[in-house]
Formats: structure tokens, sequence, C-alpha cells
């Protein structure tokens, strides 16, 4: 009989297995908790949980800003990347290590330092106010504390594959006539794509789950600036454990499926990519 091939990493069903049961307990077995606590409640009370028109805005307030956070993010992410990558300037290494700034400091205290800023009596907001733009205790100001803790997402994501792909590629196309939007647009761009999809799809999850950062910029009022987070939060104060589930199963079941989306035209794009 043939000898079985061996692994050159052995081992694998016994990792294969760690790696699910490390899984169940920590995403799969708290996932189902939630829908399980969700389903005690009949369905006319979970429907008009879900559906209160407190509840919808701040739905619409989580999402949106978080999306457009995300947004703003995969742009000057990318421009950010690209200046750390290309070029050399004194003091680099001490703005590269400033990009990870949002991931060491605690949430809160950038949301008190991002409040205190930009609020009426502050050194960004004062200016502001004085041109007729309010930014904190507003839904721009929750967007700019998105802003804040949703870009090492995008630059992180995209310095790796910028740092692979090769200038002579862009100095081969210059040679070849293309002026400097089609190099872009040809070589650069279908290249950074996936790569800028990944890091937008990252801090567009950390946005819609964001609390720390924002609660303080936010101001909290009811159906203008009440995220959902903080909705969660005053349920569960209150002892309404099961109401306090189902609006949080539903902003899962709604951030699953923009992800789904942003994951499948990441997929189609990688594959258009690759075949042309």
């Amino acid at each position: 009989m043939p000898r079985k091939a061996k692994r050159v990493l052995p081992g694998f069903g016994l990792s294969l297995g760690f790696t699910l049961l490390y899984l169940s307990l920590i995403v799969l077995i708290p996932l189902g908790g939630l829908f399980l606590k969700s389903a005690t409640l009949s369905w006319d009370v979970f429907w008009s949980t879900v559906t209160d028109p407190r509840v919808l805005a701040s739905y619409r307030l989580s999402l949106g800003t978080a999306m457009a956070a995300a947004a703003v993010n995969a742009v000057f992410g990318l421009l950010v990347a690209w200046v750390l990558v290309r070029y050399k300037f004194p003091g680099k290494r001490i703005v590269d290590a400033l990009i990870d700034l949002p991931f060491a400091l605690p949430t809160a205290v950038a949301g008190i330092t991002l409040t205190a800023l930009l609020s009426q009596n502050g050194w960004l907001g004062r200016p502001l106010e004085a041109i007729g733009l309010k930014v904190a205790f507003t839904p721009l100001g929750i967007t700019v504390a998105l802003v804040f803790i949703g870009l090492p997402f995008v630059v992180r994501t995209v310095q790796p594959v910028l740092e692979e792909l090769d200038p002579d590629r862009e100095e081969a196309a210059a040679c070849l006539g293309a002026s400097r939007w089609q190099t872009i647009r040809d070589v650069i761009l279908p290249e950074l794509f996936p790569a800028v999809l990944t890091g937008f799809a990252l801090a567009f999850a950390r946005g819609t789950g964001e609390y720390g950062s924002v609660v303080f910029i936010s101001g909290n009022m009811p159906m203008k600036t009440e995220i959902t987070p903080l909705l969660i939060i005053t349920k569960l104060e209150q002892y309404q454990y099961a109401e306090a589930t189902a609006i949080a199963t539903v902003l899962l079941l709604l951030s699953f499926a923009l992800l789904l989306l942003i994951n499948l035209l990441q997929w189609w794009t990688s594959r258009h990519h690759y075949a042309a």
C-alpha cells in the first residue's frame, strides 16, 4: 500500500480542533446567546421594540455615520499610506507611529479630548462656530470621532500592499505613453482597491459598535444624536435585557449584511482583476 504523504507541519487536526473550540467560546456561543435571549420575546413585542422610532433613528445614525467615516478614511487613509511608503521626509517615523495612536488611546480619553476641542468653547469649536459650523453634539461630531478611531485600519491595511507594489510598473506605463491619471487608474488603483475595501470594511465594523469615543461628543439626544450602542446600554441599565438583545440582534444583522455586500464586492473586484 502506498504510504500516506507526511505534512511538513504536522498536527493539523489538533490545531483545527483548538481553533474551532476557541472560535466557539469567544464568538459563536456569545452570538448564539444573543439570539436565544431575543427569542424569549414574542414576535409582536420584538417587532415593536426594534421598529420604535427612537430605535430606528439610532440605527440610521450609527450606520450612516459609520459608513461616512469609513468612506472618508478610505480616501485619506490611502493618501496617508501613499505618503508614508513613497516619500522620505523629516519626522516620518513619528508620523508613522502616530497613526497607531487611536489603537493605544482609551476610547473614553479620545471622546473627552475631541469634545473639549470641538465644543462651543473649545480651541477648534469656537472658530468653527464663528463660521456657522457646529461639530460637537451633532452627527458631524460623531463622524469626526469615528474618522479618528478608524483611520489606522485603512492605513495599516493599504501600507503593506503599497510596499509590495513595484514602482517599475509605473515607470513602464509612463514609458509606454500613459498619463499620470492613466497610470493611477489602470496600474495602481486595481492593485490597491481590494486592500482599500478591506480597510473600509474594518473601519465600518469598528464604527458601527463604537461607544467610548462617541458617547461624549454625541450629546445623546434621542432621535437626533443617540447612537444604538448607547440605547442598548440604556435598556440594560433599566433591566430590559430581552429588549436590549433584540436591538443588538438587528444591529448585528444589518452590519453583517453590509459587510457581506462589501466582501462580495471585494471578491468580484479581485476576480475581475486577476482574470484580466
